[in-house]
């Protein structure tokens, strides 16, 4: 099912870009301890749009900064394409978490006095990206996520769920192996937010990547193919969702859409 993604003649990567086992998290508030994550184990494949759903509070952000690398667990392993990370140095962490995970957060985190295509091109500079390549590949990035008429706009110039399209063109720079987005439509009117993640969905569906998508929006689980909750630091894995029938509407490319 996932080779058919790659047409014919296109080798699979390893199928499971994220493995968490026993992965837990405490932190400490006093003399007593919080217990963030409990032991939890899961794990992401190529081609699977995960949802994790939980109330505020409950661990969400916790377990998605463990899997893109930027909280150490307090115990547990972690495998990051076919990679064992946990206990990894500090200073080799920043450049194995540039190459492999592309983030989405809540608040943009995009650079305020670049503009679209500058926030793209620096993180494809990072990347190692040559000067030729980043001005070829940083417009067909912004195309993609049909902003190719903003993308010398300002964040400030830019409206919500545009600056959104531009965090997911930065998470596509440098094919990344997952793409992890923390609530990335809670800001977001319901049009623009099912579009955003319409766009994210066809990514897992190339087969190319992974993605996992935190959210409290209920109005998202018909886009997954598995649902997994969280609550009070216990993660709890959910069973592959069946795969629907597209609608003659959701046939076109996620990005597509008007501006």
């Amino acid at each position: 099912h996932l080779m058919a993604a790659f047409g014919e003649g296109r080798v699979l990567r390893n199928e499971c870009v994220i493995d968490l086992r026993g992965v837990s998290k405490d932190f400490a508030s006093g003399p007593s301890t919080v217990h963030a994550l409990r032991p939890a184990t899961m794990a992401l494949n190529r081609g699977e749009f995960v949802l994790l759903e939980g109330p505020s509070g409950s661990g969400k952000t916790t377990l998605l900064s463990i899997m893109g690398l930027l909280l150490q667990p307090s115990a547990g392993q972690i495998e990051i394409c076919g990679t064992r990370v946990t206990g990894l140095s500090e200073d080799k962490l920043p450049s194995f978490r540039l190459k492999h995970v592309g983030f989405i957060f809540q608040s943009y985190n995009l650079f305020p006095a670049l503009s679209a295509i500058e926030n793209i091109k620096l993180i494809l500079k990072l990347k190692g990206y040559s000067w030729s390549e980043r001005r070829k590949e940083a417009p067909r990035l912004l195309e993609r996520v049909g902003l190719e008429d903003c993308m010398h706009r300002k964040p400030s110039d830019l409206s919500g769920g545009q600056r959104q399209r531009v965090c997911i063109a930065r998470a596509l720079a440098g094919d990344s192996d997952v793409i992890l987005a923390d609530e990335p439509t809670a800001a977001l009117d319901t049009k623009t937010g099912i579009e955003i993640i319409e766009l994210l969905r066809d990514e897992a569906r190339s087969g190319r990547k992974a993605v996992l998508v935190v959210t409290h929006d209920p109005r998202l689980e018909k886009y997954a193919t598995r649902l997994d909750r969280i609550s009070d630091g216990v993660h709890i894995p959910g069973a592959p969702m069946p795969r629907r029938t597209r609608t003659i509407s959701e046939r076109r490319p996620a990005y597509e859409f008007a501006h």
